[in-house]
C-alpha cells in the first residue's frame, strides 16, 4: 500500500516546490510573482545569498537525525535548492519531508490558500504555516523568514492527518532555526 503512495507523494512534493516558486498570493499583502511591488516590498539591496555556506541536504539530515529517515537526496523538481527524505508509514516519524532554501523569496510569498495559512514564529523568527498547501490532507508547509528576502521551507507529507503533519513540521522548524542565518 505504501508503494502505491510513493509516486503520488513524490509528485505532490515536486508540485509543491514548483507552485511555491510560481504563485501570486501572499498573506500580508507583500507582492509575490506577477504583482507590482509596493515601496515597502522592495527587494533587499544585498545580493549576498544567505544560504551560500549551507547545504539543504545536510541540514535536512541534521534535523531528521535519530528518526530513522534515510540520507536526504536532491528533489526532482528543484534539485539545486531542495532535498527530501522518505520513510514509509504514517505518523510523525514517517512520510516525505522536504527542505528548500530559497534566496530571493520572502516567507510571505506564494501562499496557495491564505484561508489555510497562519503567521507565527519560532524563537522570534517569523513564519507562515500552510495546512494542506496543495489541497491534500496530511500535508503541511512551514515557511521561515531568513534575511530580508529569503526563506527556508519545510514540507511534511505523512498520510492523511494534517494535524500530525503540521506538528511534525513545527518540531522540525524548531530544530532548523538555529542552523539558519539570523535575520
Amino acid at each position: 500500500m505504501i508503494a502505491s503512495r510513493v509516486p503520488k507523494t513524490l509528485f505532490l512534493l515536486g508540485a509543491a516546490t514548483v507552485l511555491l516558486t510560481a504563485c501570486d498570493k501572499t498573506v500580508d499583502g507583500t507582492a509575490g510573482a506577477g504583482q507590482t511591488p509596493s515601496p515597502t516590498a522592495a527587494p533587499s539591496s544585498s545580493s549576498a545569498n544567505p544560504f551560500a555556506a549551507r547545504n539543504q541536504c545536510s541540514l535536512l539530515d541534521q534535523i531528521l537525525a535519530g528518526r530513522g529517515f534515510p540520507k536526504a537526496t536532491p528533489s526532482v523538481a528543484d534539485s539545486k535548492r531542495s532535498c527530501m527524505s522518505q520513510k514509509p508509514g504514517d505518523g510523525p516519524d514517517a512520510g516525505v519531508i522536504g527542505l528548500t532554501l530559497q534566496d530571493g523569496q520572502r516567507y510571505t510569498d506564494n501562499v496557495a490558500d491564505p484561508s489555510k495559512a497562519h503567521a507565527g514564529d519560532v524563537n522570534g523568527r517569523p513564519l507562515i504555516e500552510e495546512r494542506q498547501p496543495l489541497g491534500s490532507s496530511g500535508s503541511c508547509l512551514i515557511k521561515l523568514a531568513v534575511a530580508t528576502n529569503s526563506r527556508a521551507l519545510i514540507d511534511v507529507t505523512n498520510g492523511s492527518d494534517t494535524d500530525v503533519a503540521c506538528e511534525a513540521a513545527r518540531k522540525l522548524a524548531v530544530k532548523l532555526d538555529p542552523l539558519l542565518p539570523k535575520n
